[in-house]
């Protein structure tokens, strides 16, 4: 298969998982991104200032948010069908009971670290009110809104998000290719023993000469270093160094928020057993549910729209693949989710944040060695 330059590359230039010859099973949209799926869009709010010692409010800050928009923004009201899985649930998710129900939601997905959850689903109740008024002239809103923590590198507790990032990543969400790594909600995260942050990937699906696009974007900051594994290889226990450092002592307080997207059309129950295969990704790569960590997965489909906003008073129509058909398309999950993680991984550079704490970037020298590049960027 020939490669894509946006497969090898984001679109500041750094390194993604297949510009080092990492095989994956599968075939990526054009982008490789949870935007490859129409009308999906992207955007961050990266904050980034200070060194050395602590000061809680003043910093040093490692943070951010990242925004997904389901839709275009002017059909940001119309609900998505949803489901939602909670493989560990020491983390947050909100809007998750009305989901849970309904099997919808509608507005904006954002996620940032644990103590700015609450500032950027507010954030984004006031910008959609100034965006798209008439959305909540009459209504309520219960916006999506995940975390994950940052504070071994972050001033978490210095509560540096506001409501103006929030709407600078939502202003600043675009389709197309897309920043990985320490950006966004990713900028302070950590996987494995080293930087990551903020990754996606894509896969087509074929059915019934059609095509769909499955995507994934992850914040990933889990695993214990000896767990690492590589496409099968356990790489971990020849990674002992570069090591963390530690200026304070580092706890074990680690998650990931996946979300899930596709044009496929599928019903609430579909998207739920969905969201449930995201964990086997993330086994592929090492992690394991650990105690502290939150896995919280999101699945959704902008198919339908007609039927998940369907008016009162008369029988709503939906198309969806039948679920005997449905194995091609948790594969699709398995394996965006999978490489997701791996590119948040590579997309990266060593990082020094609160009180001296050090987090290495996985050694790119190791990498080179251990896989060849055998494909060629078309």
């Amino acid at each position: 298969m020939t490669l894509h330059p946006h497969h090898l590359a984001t679109p500041s230039g750094k390194p993604r998982a297949r510009s080092y010859g990492i095989g994956f099973d599968g075939r990526p949209g054009p982008y490789n991104a949870i935007t490859d799926v129409p009308g999906v869009a992207v955007g961050y709010s990266t904050l980034i200032s200070g060194d050395g010692t602590l000061v809680v409010g003043a910093g040093p800050v490692r943070t951010g948010v990242t925004a997904i928009l389901p839709r275009q923004r002017a059909d940001l009201a119309t609900p998505v069908f949803a489901g939602i899985f909670s493989q560990n649930g020491n983390g947050e998710l909100t809007g998750s009971h009305i989901i849970e129900e309904t099997g919808a939601f509608n507005f904006p997905v954002t996620i940032t670290n644990t103590h700015s959850c609450g500032v950027s689903r507010d954030g984004t109740l006031r910008w959609m009110q100034d965006t798209l008024p008439e959305a909540l002239d009459s209504a309520w809103g219960l916006p999506v809104s995940a975390e994950t923590y940052d504070g071994f590198l972050n001033d978490i507790n210095g509560h540096h998000l506001t409501f103006d990032h929030v709407a600078e990543a939502l202003d600043g969400a675009s389709t197309g290719p897309i920043e990985e790594g320490s950006v966004g909600g990713g900028t302070g995260m950590i996987t494995f023993g080293f930087k990551a942050g903020s990754g996606t990937a894509s896969r087509i699906v074929a059915w019934q000469e059609r095509t769909f696009t499955v995507g994934a974007f992850v914040q990933s900051n889990f695993g214990k270093r000896r767990n690492l594994t590589i496409r099968g290889l356990r790489a971990g226990p020849d990674l002992a160094e570069p090591a963390i450092r530690e200026g304070k002592p580092r706890a074990e307080k680690g998650s990931i928020i996946a979300v899930i997207a596709t044009d496929a059309p599928f019903l609430p129950h579909q998207m739920k057993r969905l969201a449930r295969r995201v964990p086997l990704g993330v086994a592929m790569t090492g992690g394991f549910g650990y105690h502290s960590s939150g896995d919280i997965f999101l699945a959704f489909t902008t198919a339908n729209p007609g039927a998940a906003l369907a008016p009162a008073g008369r029988l709503a129509k939906a198309e969806f693949i039948p679920d005997a058909d449905i194995d091609p398309f948790f594969d699709a999950v398995i394996q965006s989710v999978e490489e997701a993680i791996l590119n948040a991984l590579v997309a990266n550079d060593d990082m020094t944040g609160r009180d001296g704490n050090f987090v290495p970037a996985l050694p790119k020298a190791w990498l080179k060695e251990t896989f060849e590049l055998t494909e060629q960027v078309g």
